[in-house]
């Protein structure tokens, strides 16, 4: 799917244009492109100019919200399709998203390309051919392009999850020529794929399901031997687990993870929001 062109405007982004324009300049210069760039902006009476396109001022903006012009207006980038997913502005300017309101990438304390690059790292990805299970955003696999991975094969299940990165800035394309043709992204789900990737043909794993609640089938005994299946001896994976439960139901999901990737055959130990392992 190709990405996306064209602005994308937040509430504070917004305002600041129009602020420009009331104020009698001729142009504004900042970013519409959540951060990844700064460009400049030709203000008119009623309408600016971008990349050489018009668009009208746009009506008040909500918060927490990215809006992109759809062709007719500035619209939400969010769908609705049995569950609501939102692309959510971060003041780090990478984006997160919701699903039902709940956030799937930690950034209340540092920017979530930050946060991927700090867990990246544990499996040292230069030069090899890496197993991305929950796409997500595609913040791991940008991650593993810029360190250096020989190939990144990359799954997701969910398509508004999909959709979500064509909008995104900050999600890789497979397409690009950034990636030098490195990574795959596949539209499907990991847990039923996995049986077709030959033994031992991964050198390092990067797992970041949902919540255990949402998609136990990833947690599972048989999922994790399959996992330990595809990786080389000595492969490392990192598994995102965060701390979910542990208050209220006294669970701790990070060391039942680690115990269950040891009975399939790694050694295991927490690291970071999560378990580092690696195949015996």
């Amino acid at each position: 799917m190709t990405h996306y062109p064209g602005p994308l405007l937040t509430r504070p982004v917004a305002e600041k244009l129009q602020d420009a324009r009331e104020a009698g300049a001729d142009t504004w210069t900042g970013s519409l492109d959540l951060g990844r760039s700064s460009g400049e902006a030709q203000l008119e009476a009623d309408a600016w100019q971008w990349r050489e396109q018009r668009y009208p001022y746009p009506p008040a903006l909500k918060d927490r919200t990215i809006y992109y012009w759809d062709g007719d207006a500035f619209a939400p980038v969010s769908r609705y399709s049995g569950a609501l997913i939102k692309l959510v502005p971060t003041e780090w300017g990478a984006p997160t998203f919701e699903i039902d309101g709940i956030k799937m990438l930690p950034t209340s304390k540092t920017s979530p390309i930050d946060d991927a690059h700090r867990k990246v790292a544990l499996v040292e990805p230069r030069g090899k051919v890496v197993l991305d299970t929950c796409g997500g955003l595609g913040y791991f696999a940008a991650c593993c392009l810029e360190a250096g991975a020989a190939r990144i094969h990359s799954f997701e299940k969910n398509p508004d999850v999909l959709w979500l990165r064509t909008l995104n800035p900050w999600s890789p394309d497979p397409d690009a020529a950034a990636s030098g043709g490195r990574l795959q992204l596949t539209h499907a789900d990991v847990s039923q794929a996995i049986a077709l990737i030959a033994d031992a043909s991964v050198d390092a794993l990067l797992h970041d399901p949902p919540r255990f609640g949402i998609a136990g089938e990833l947690y599972s005994q048989a999922f994790y031997d399959q996992l330990a299946r595809v990786l080389r001896r000595g492969g490392r994976l990192f598994h995102y687990t965060g701390s979910p439960n542990k208050l209220t139901s006294g669970r701790d999901v990070p060391r039942e993870v680690a115990k269950r990737l040891e009975k399939a055959g790694f050694k295991a130990q927490l690291a970071l929001d999560g378990v580092l392992a690696s195949k015996r």
